[in-house]
């Protein structure tokens, strides 16, 4: 019977190890271009180089456009968990009617199709008149971003004892010192995690960016999209390593955060 059971996991561990080559095999495949002395996608690449990582800085618009979505995602990010903790505070300690209508409202972006949120996030801001390019990005990453802050934010929240509050509310604290000092202090670990996700993929979002944007203000994935239609440049290559190697620092650094307010 053991021998049966260890059998089962021998071979889910192995169909488990077949996936996750699978789904990493693109990436490292992409990295080792990224490093070729090649001015073409060559797989396995003829020499090694970091001269398509320099080319990345010396062509025009490619650093400007990847200044755009930091300050994009920045702010959305910052937009997001101002809009975002208040909420999943409301709809996790509160009891007020309509608080499940609204929580539907809340993470709706992330139920509806992309395009469609893009189309109506255009049309919106074309009736309101809002014609600064970088303005409609940030509000509308900040939308596409907020059910991840709020679902991220409730999770935290649930893991944090009540009684914890209410034991300070009958040492006489009033609701903004217990929120200043017990609840906001618990929930740190959380909210970074879900700034972190909301930056990375504000950063990585294009459907919304391509239908929000105005001329001139080009997110780093709308040139990648569009230089991809128009020719396969290697320097592609160079710029997928580096945002594959970003979004692994977030990763470490949400799951160090994650692991200290376990330990703490």
């Amino acid at each position: 019977m053991e021998t049966r059971i260890s059998g089962w996991r021998i071979a889910l561990g192995a169909v488990v190890t077949v996936i996750l080559v699978f789904m990493l095999l693109p990436s490292l495949i992409t990295a080792v271009i990224s490093f070729g002395s090649s001015n073409q996608i060559v797989f396995p690449p003829k020499g090694f180089s970091l001269a398509l990582f320099r080319r990345f800085f010396a062509e025009e618009g490619w650093v400007a456009s990847t200044w755009l979505s930091f300050r994009v995602a920045i702010w959305s990010t910052l937009l997001a968990l101002l809009l975002g903790i208040p909420a999943a505070y409301a709809l996790t300690r509160g009891s007020f009617p309509g608080r499940k209508i609204l929580a539907l409202f809340l993470l709706s972006p992330v139920m509806v199709p992309h395009v469609a949120v893009a189309l109506a996030l255009y049309i919106y801001f074309t009736e309101i008149r809002l014609t600064n390019g970088e303005l409609r990005l940030i509000f509308a990453h900040a939308i596409a971003t907020l059910p991840f802050v709020v679902v991220t934010a409730s999770a935290g929240l649930r893991h944090i004892d009540p009684a914890l509050e209410r034991a300070a509310t009958v040492m006489g604290a009033s609701r903004l010192i217990v929120l200043r000092r017990v609840t906001l202090p618990l929930l740190t670990p959380s909210i970074i995690a879900s700034g972190l996700f909301a930056f990375l993929i504000s950063f990585d979002e294009v459907v919304i960016s391509w239908f929000v944007a105005r001329a001139g203000d080009t997110t780093l994935p709308i040139k990648m999209f569009s230089s991809i239609q128009f020719e396969v440049s290697p320097v592609l290559a160079a710029i997928s390593t580096m945002l594959t190697a970003l979004s692994i620092v977030v990763c470490v650094i949400v799951a160090t955060v994650q692991k200290e307010a376990r330990s703490g």
